[in-house]
């Protein structure tokens, strides 16, 4: 059965710094949708005053079952994001991949990825709510034995 999926193109940001220890910094700014396929070259969208923009297409939104955990945290956040692992090995800030899921970018974070958030589209959020929907089911808080119940310690 196949997975629930967005096609979309990250949008990467320069900016020119004026400081001796970094000439430009680089950050995702944004995704939209976008159905190139895998491999698309990407392409400059706007240069001016030190701020340039590039559209990276090629990339999926995929959801899987087993990070409907992650999903909701996301679903559940004052504001839902795209989170995109991203590389910038003395050169252009290149995305590598993209999720929805909380846990799935924590973990690419704790292995020493670089992430960051970005807004999710308005209209996409109704998708991933209604996966979340369908999905996620919330661990049982273990119950407490009764014989630990009102038991109350009386210290001499």
């Amino acid at each position: 059965m196949p997975h629930p999926t967005l096609a979309l193109a990250v949008i990467m940001q320069r900016t020119l710094l004026d400081s001796r220890w970094q000439s430009e910094q680089w950050q995702p700014v944004g995704v939209v949708p976008d159905a190139a396929p895998p491999g698309t070259p990407a392409r400059l969208l706007r240069d001016a005053n030190g701020v340039a923009q590039w559209l990276h297409p090629g990339f999926r939104l995929e959801l899987f079952r087993d990070e409907a955990e992650g999903y909701y945290l996301n679903v559940a956040s004052p504001g839902t994001m795209v989170f995109v692992n991203w590389r910038d090995e003395d050169g252009p800030g290149v995305p590598f991949s993209v999720t929805a899921s909380y846990n799935e970018a924590a973990r690419m974070m704790d292995g020493g990825a670089r992430v960051d958030g970005v807004p999710m589209p308005a209209e996409w959020v109704p998708w991933l709510a209604e996966f979340v929907g369908q999905h996620y089911r919330p661990e049982r808080k273990r119950s407490r034995p009764p014989s630990f119940k009102g038991a109350r310690r009386q210290d001499p």
